[in-house]
């Protein structure tokens, strides 16, 4: 049965989709991206300081769920300009630096409200 998560630790939702939605097996997240849970944007702010929000968010929302970064099995990281690949990569790899999960990171034409990273993860639950 499924089930949708949220929590006040993450930017909320802004359309039809939840933060993230679960069977209590696999946890699949929204896209994040670089928003403060109070609504700031750090849009402006070098690729490193958005990733990290972006993975803050994804933090707090697997916590919501009593996970952890340890349980993320597939990751996809969606960048506006590839050339920030290994900026994005640096901050990316303090958080999944013990046992990485998979990922895939592609460059795409264009990101919500102008941001440059946007970040979402498959986790498995208990």
């Amino acid at each position: 049965m499924k089930r949708t998560i949220e929590t006040d630790e993450a930017p909320a939702a802004v359309g039809a989709y939840s933060q993230a939605a679960t069977n209590d097996d696999v946890l699949f997240t929204a896209g994040q991206i670089p928003m403060t849970p109070d609504g700031d944007l750090l849009d402006d702010e070098p690729i490193a300081a958005q990733t990290e929000q972006a993975l803050e968010n994804l933090t707090a929302i697997l916590e919501a769920e009593d996970a952890s970064i340890d349980d993320v099995l597939k990751v996809t990281v969606f960048l506006e300009d590839i050339d920030d690949f290994d900026e994005m990569n640096e901050t990316y790899g303090s958080y999944f630096d013990d046992e990485p999960p998979a990922r895939s990171a592609v460059e795409v034409a264009a990101l919500p409200k102008g941001v440059g990273v946007e970040v979402e993860a498959i986790a498995t639950l208990g």
